[in-house]
């Protein structure tokens, strides 16, 4: 066939678009074709449209079988479910089936229904199949109320059967848009025609090298068409063995690549406002509240860890989530010219990558205690930011395609977890330059301290590093701030591929394990090609960086520790990932706390459905727990003992607590005006006497039983 890598197709198309003549050529390589006719006969006096069919007739090859179910649209889906796992069918097409579908001679019928049961059967259909449909969102709501079933009806059934289908593709003009990735390993497009190597491409090329200063010189290669000829080696780590007493220690032996996808061309565009996928929003508080039932010590738990078991359960869609049992971790290359890299060796980050291939180093040796597969993929280098654009927008597109791929790679390994590194001389720079862009951050805010080779810190290279970022950001300061933009005049590959990798990891359901500001860079320009990316990442620690504590925060991720490693991107995620493993270990194979009575004394005495009597207290005098403002001045009323400021016995007059002093005030020389009943005939002051209140408190504290004091 013309197109590989899939195992049902959706070819959607307006009229005469030639939707049905590319869904024809696909299959044209096929043994066998059985063309299923879907459309009714019509009137025989109707030349046009018997003129429609007959052409579609003519063009079907002698060796292609057909099969018409106008008589009974609900039998679609019988032949679609039925066929042979060697066959290869071709539906042209759902507009027919809908419309014989609403014909009156098959109603009453449940339309819904039996657009279920057809997009039921495209999903189990174990055949080749190629379905072909026109697509009538784009036209205007029809006026009649038959058009406006129809075009509900056949919206209806198109959404349905793209969900069911490996890819999607939409023919405008003769021209194939594809819309929906393929799902298996090793898809392909169409081919699209290689562009060729005209004098006027290499004239440009040589002027644009000629702008480029010395120190960039080699970026050059690197910008130039075909970059991304093929994904790297997939690499199995195996642990080393322990190195003898006596004996020099080794390195860590590697097997032979597992893995080499070629590349493809996949016709995917990457533009702002994509539509992905999101982490279940139910499962994820599900698990957190799923901890406080399991059997753990009284008070016990799992502290900040929870974030990690939430997460977990989010993006796998269940509230008892699985450890990652199979790990990647990409490693991406590249270097940077210009004052970004000062203090920084290209040859050193070179080493690195080098480094990780032979496994050797602390990320391959992590790597292989985690029994994570490692690829190292090499980006495109960057020009001298300061004084022109790092990269072109070809290139930018070219990265982002690049880092989609890797992820969908991974996926269809079955890869569970992804963890972003990066290395490359400038690459911190590059990422304070975007967060400087995106997030209005400072440039010696974010950029740490530069350290060479010899472990000495460098403050000269830091200041040629500040002034590249602000060089750089002065100059797009009237730039366009779009996602591509960014990239193109400030990230370089590194961020570029990095970017295209979160995006790639989103669409296939990946979650991504963030460690250093690279990630964090790629992640706030994700920000504008799909908001969705930056909920299937986790961040397991800041390492100290600024960047990325300031990145962090703007995607709102919190560090799940505080270690502060500095062991190179991707590797201090490495160095954590066993703890969030155990974590989500324990959380899946705890069982729930059992239930036991508590028996104690008192509650053998009440029965099993008996509660505790409770009363509310009343309140010992004025103050905040009254609900009325106490009225000062009215008679004492007899036989009421045990009231605040009165006295115990009725009939007798209240006596201090304290023998020898008098009851009438609390202030000496001043009778207690406020304790006589008030004058028959005249109301009751309102203004309440300090010292009455004070007294009626002293009284009540001193005694609050009405105890008679002596």
């Amino acid at each position: 066939m013309s197109v590989d890598g899939w195992h049902t197709l959706l070819v959607l198309g307006g009229i005469r678009s030639g939707k049905s003549e590319f869904a024809e050529a696909l299959v044209a390589d096929a043994p066998t074709v059985r063309y299923v006719a879907t459309a009714a006969t019509g009137d025989p006096a109707d030349a046009e449209w018997a003129a429609r069919l007959a052409a579609h007739r003519g063009r079907r090859p002698a060796g292609w079988t057909t099969e018409e179910t106008a008589e009974d649209p609900r039998r679609l889906a019988d032949v679609i479910a039925s066929a042979a796992p060697d066959e290869t069918l071709l539906v042209d097409d759902l507009g027919g089936w809908v419309t014989v579908l609403l014909d009156p001679a098959h109603q009453p019928a449940d339309d819904t229904a039996t657009i279920a049961e057809l997009a039921a059967a495209v999903r189990g259909c174990p055949a080749r199949l190629v379905l072909v449909s026109p697509e009538v969102g784009l036209s205007l709501v029809p006026t009649t109320p038959l058009g406006r079933a129809f075009a509900d009806a056949l919206g209806s059934a198109n959404r349905a059967v793209a969900d069911a289908c490996d890819a999607v593709v939409l023919v405008v003009a003769g021209q194939a848009c594809w819309l929906k990735p393929t799902a298996l390993a090793g898809a392909a497009v169409p081919a699209q025609p290689a562009r060729a190597a005209t004098p006027e491409r290499a004239a440009a090329g040589a002027a644009e090298a000629e702008r480029i200063p010395a120190d960039a010189a080699a970026v050059a290669a690197a910008r130039a068409p075909g970059w991304e000829a093929a994904l790297p080696d997939v690499l199995t780590p195996a642990v080393a063995p322990a190195p003898a007493p006596s004996a020099e220690p080794a390195g860590a032996p590697w097997a032979a690549p597992t893995m080499a996808l070629p590349m493809v061309t996949t016709g995917l565009i990457i533009q702002p406002g994509m539509e992905l996928p999101m982490p279940d929003e139910y499962t994820g508080p599900q698990a957190v509240e799923r901890l406080a039932t399991l059997d753990l010590p009284p008070g016990a738990g799992l502290g900040v860890l929870e974030r990690v078991v939430g997460f977990a359960a989010a993006t796998q869609g269940t509230p008892t989530p699985a450890p990652w049992d199979a790990v990647r971790v990409l490693l991406l290359h590249g270097d940077h010219a210009g004052g970004a890299a000062a203090g920084a060796s290209p040859a050193e980050s070179a080493r690195q990558a080098a480094q990780a291939r032979a496994g050797e180093g602390a990320l391959a040796r992590l790597a292989a205690e985690n029994g994570a597969s490692l690829q190292v993929a090499e980006v495109p280098a960057a020009a001298p930011m300061e004084g022109m654009p790092a990269l072109d927008l070809e290139t930018v597109d070219e990265a982002l395609r690049y880092g989609w791929r890797l992820a969908e790679e991974a996926a269809d390994a079955g890869v569970r977890l992804l963890v972003l590194g990066a290395c490359g001389a400038g690459t911190e720079a590059a990422a304070a330059a975007v967060l400087a862009a995106t997030a209005g951050a400072e440039p010696p805010a974010v950029l740490g301290r530069v350290v060479t080779e010899h472990g000495q810190i460098d403050d000269a290279a830091w200041m040629r590093r500040c002034a590249a970022v602000r060089d750089a950001v002065h100059r797009t300061r009237r730039s366009p701030r779009e996602a591509r933009d960014v990239l193109a005049e400030l990230g370089g590959g590194t961020i570029a591929a990095a970017t295209g990798v979160l995006l790639g990891a989103t669409a296939r359901r990946v979650p991504v394990l963030l460690d250093g500001p690279v990630g964090i860079a790629a992640g706030l320009v994700s920000r504008d090609l799909a908001g969705q990316a930056r909920h299937w990442c986790l961040l397991a620690d800041d390492g100290g960086h600024p960047a990325v504590r300031l990145g962090a925060d703007v995607l709102g991720l919190t560090p799940l520790l505080d270690l502060r490693l500095d062991l190179g991107e991707g590797a201090n995620a490495l160095a954590a990932l066993p703890l969030l493993r155990s974590v989500l270990a324990l959380a899946a194979a705890l069982p729930a706390r059992p239930v036991t009575g508590e028996g104690g004394e008192g509650d053998q005495d009440r029965g099993d459905g008996d509660e505790p009597d409770f009363r509310e207290p009343e309140p010992a005098g004025p103050g905040p727990a009254t609900t009325e403002p106490a009225q000062v001045g009215r008679p004492t009323e007899p036989g009421r003992p045990g009231e605040p400021g009165q006295p115990g016995q009725p009939g007798q007059p209240a006596e201090s607590d304290q023998p020898g002093q008098p009851a009438e005030s609390d202030q000496p020389g001043q009778p207690a005006e406020s304790s006589q009943p008030a004058e028959p005939g005249q109301p009751a002051s309102t203004e309440p006497d300090e010292a009455a209140t004070a007294g009626a408190d002293e009284a009540a504290t001193a005694d609050p039983a009405g105890r008679r004091a002596g």
